[in-house]
C-alpha cells in the first residue's frame, strides 16, 4: 500500500512540475517536455531518500531495491513518455 501512495505522490508532483513549467515557461509544449524532463532527476532523489528510509526501518538493500526500482521507474517512465510525446510536438 505505501508503495502506491509513493507513486501516488509523484505523479501529483509530476502534474506540479508541469503546470509550474507551463506557467513559467510560456505554456508551450516545450516548457511542458522540459517540466518532466526536470521531473526525472528530482524524482529519483526522492525515490532514493525513500529507500534509505525504508533501510533505516529493518530493511536489507535487497529487499528495498526492488521495490524502489518500481517506486522510480513508473513516475520516470510516464514522465519519459510525456518528455517523449510533448518534445514531437515542437
Amino acid at each position: 500500500m505505501h508503495t502506491l501512495i509513493v507513486i501516488g505522490i509523484a505523479l501529483v508532483l509530476l502534474a506540479v512540475f508541469m503546470l509550474v513549467g507551463r506557467q513559467f515557461g510560456g505554456g508551450g509544449a516545450a516548457a511542458a517536455a522540459t517540466a518532466a524532463l526536470w521531473f526525472i532527476p528530482f524524482w529519483l532523489v526522492a525515490a532514493g531518500f525513500n529507500l534509505s528510509i525504508g533501510m533505516r526501518h529493518g530493511y536489507s538493500l535487497i529487499e528495498e531495491f526492488p521495490i524502489a526500482l518500481v517506486v522510480f521507474g513508473v513516475p520516470a517512465a510516464i514522465a519519459a513518455a510525456i518528455w517523449w510525446r510533448f518534445s514531437r510536438a515542437t
